[in-house]
């Protein structure tokens, strides 16, 4: 099984956009794939994918209620299916996670029993099976040091990290690499970092020469794609599903973009010896859809 979690600690590098694109780029290719945002603010993957209705919903279960050990009904309910990939949608208990989290431990450390704050998402995805049903997991943080992240680091045990092509985001890639080390080290885990994707490239001189110490493979270079990455917010659904159903004419620069996701989801599946049953040709679109804008 292929396992990551997509985090940098730059916001507004396309951390989401990059997460929901290579999870549909896997599902492309016939695997199987969960996807699992844990982000608490507003305009995360659950929005992105169209699939956040019970968000507000108090009464919905939600993933926080089984991290707790307090769920409302089976894992598998909680799962939102769209573009053919499986989804563990946001819901808004999200916001209190660490206070639920810290609740629990006291509580098991009044009666003389351990509890991992930071292992509870990897031991609910083994209680459920997800190792063996699914070919990749991927988890979507927030982009700040909080809980959601070191559950998903945890759980993962891989990074891929988007990165802003500046002086800026080649400093949050070293802070990062370093907060990585550190917390391996700290909860005795192997923690690794499967590349780097510079998101909004516009290969300006500084660009180039920051891209070439970038210490980690970079499996493809995307380059600002502004306006393909907006449709996909407002339409709410991957690029490839925009460029399919509303670019007309389709322009050969978004395609290519399509296919450096497709290429980054191989290069992925080869860092864990996943074998897609299907691969694509990369960026290649199912013109039985018509386009409608």
């Amino acid at each position: 099984m292929l396992s990551y979690t997509v985090y940098s600690e730059a916001g507004g590098v396309g951390k989401t956009t990059l997460t929901w694109n290579t999870a549909v780029a896997h599902a492309r290719a016939g695997l199987n794939v969960l996807v699992i945002p844990l982000d608490p603010q507003d305009g995360n993957l659950s929005r992105l994918a169209d699939v956040d209705g019970d968000r507000t919903d108090p009464q919905a279960d939600s993933l926080v209620r089984h991290l707790v050990g307090s769920p409302r009904g089976e894992f598998n309910d909680l799962i939102r299916r769209a573009e053919g990939v499986d989804i563990v949608p946001e819901h808004n208990t999200l916001s209190d996670l660490q206070d639920h989290l810290r609740r629990e431990k006291q509580k098991a450390e009044d009666f003389g029993d351990a509890f991992n704050i930071y292992a509870q998402l990897r031991r609910v995805l083994s209680e459920n099976g997800v190792p063996s049903e699914y070919d990749v997991v991927v988890c979507d943080p927030p982009a700040t040091e909080s809980i959601h992240l070191y559950n998903a680091i945890y759980a993962m045990r891989n990074l891929l990290i988007p990165l802003e092509p500046s002086a800026k985001g080649e400093a949050s890639v070293q802070g990062l690499e370093q907060l990585a080390t550190n917390f391996a080290d700290q909860l005795e885990i192997d923690v690794g970092v499967l590349g780097a994707v510079p998101m909004g490239y516009k290969d300006t001189a500084d660009q180039r020469e920051m891209l070439e110490d970038v210490p980690f493979e970079v499996p493809a270079v995307i380059g600002d794609r502004t306006a393909l990455m907006e449709g996909c917010w407002k339409m709410q659904c991957s690029a490839f599903e925009y460029v399919r159903k509303y670019r007309s004419p389709r322009r050969d620069y978004e395609v290519e973009t399509l296919a450096q996701f497709d290429e980054i989801a191989r290069y992925l599946e080869q860092q864990a010896g996943v074998e897609a049953p299907s691969v694509p040709e990369p960026g290649a679109l199912d013109e039985d859809n018509e386009v409608t804008v």
